[in-house]
């Protein structure tokens, strides 16, 4: 039977509502795990929080101690472009991690870990992305990027998407890929806006539910399908 790994930041109640009674549930490094078994497959969801270091931990304990064989993300994002509306879905193809900044030593743009990729984009795993694509062609393929930070303001999402190329932002993507690239374990993203372009926290508030349960349910359907 295939183990999945499925990193869970805010969205733990559509998990419960929608995946319903686990198998069973532990804490593991101040982490809850709630075990499920979907098609042919044990998942093993780690909820951890909102932010890159706590998405990062806990998908190292999924690949490290749970001997995952693939990481699945879904969550709620901020919409950067008009296309981006609330409850759009998308599919990640790469995450450029926008707080992390070595430019005054290393010489390089902002956003570039330079001792790994040649540029600020950090891949998703192609075959993993096609596959979703080919599997539900609604799904949008986006640039995603990540930081440590609830971006609400209109100007500040316009401006990650001069400067990256962004349609969506939000707070764990970059540690799960990173840790996944590193570990060389494939990993799927999966997203869905809550607040979009001109929207902030109080639409973020009214739209997290249902964007979060839209998304969780077209992540379900395409790794039923891995």
């Amino acid at each position: 039977m295939k183990k999945l790994g499925l990193v869970v930041a805010v969205e733990i109640d559509a998990v419960l509502q929608d995946l319903g009674t686990c198998e069973k549930k532990e804490r593991f490094c101040g982490f809850p795990v709630y075990w499920y078994t979907i098609a042919n497959c044990q998942l093993v969801v780690i909820h951890t929080g909102a932010g890159e270091i706590a998405a990062a931990a806990a998908t190292q304990l999924l690949i490290a101690h749970f001997g995952v064989e693939l990481v699945v993300n879904f969550g709620v994002v901020g919409g950067l472009t008009p296309e981006m509306a609330q409850c759009q879905c998308c599919v990640v193809e790469k995450v450029v991690h926008y707080d992390f900044d070595t430019s005054e030593v290393d010489h390089c743009p902002v956003g570039q870990y330079v001792t790994d990729y040649p540029t600020v984009y950090i891949p998703c795993s192609p075959e993993l992305l096609e596959k979703a694509l080919t599997l539900n062609p609604k799904l949008q393929k986006v640039t995603c990027a990540s930081g440590d930070k609830f971006i609400g303001d209109p100007e500040k999402k316009a401006e990650l998407h001069r400067k990256f190329g962004a349609q969506i932002c939000e707070m764990e993507a970059a540690g799960i890929v990173l840790t996944c690239n590193r570990s060389r374990i494939p990993c799927l993203l999966v997203k869905a806006v809550a607040d979009s372009m001109t929207g902030g926290a109080e639409e973020y508030h009214t739209g997290m539910e249902k964007a979060a349960r839209i998304c969780l349910s077209l992540a379900v359907q395409v790794m039923e399908q891995l």
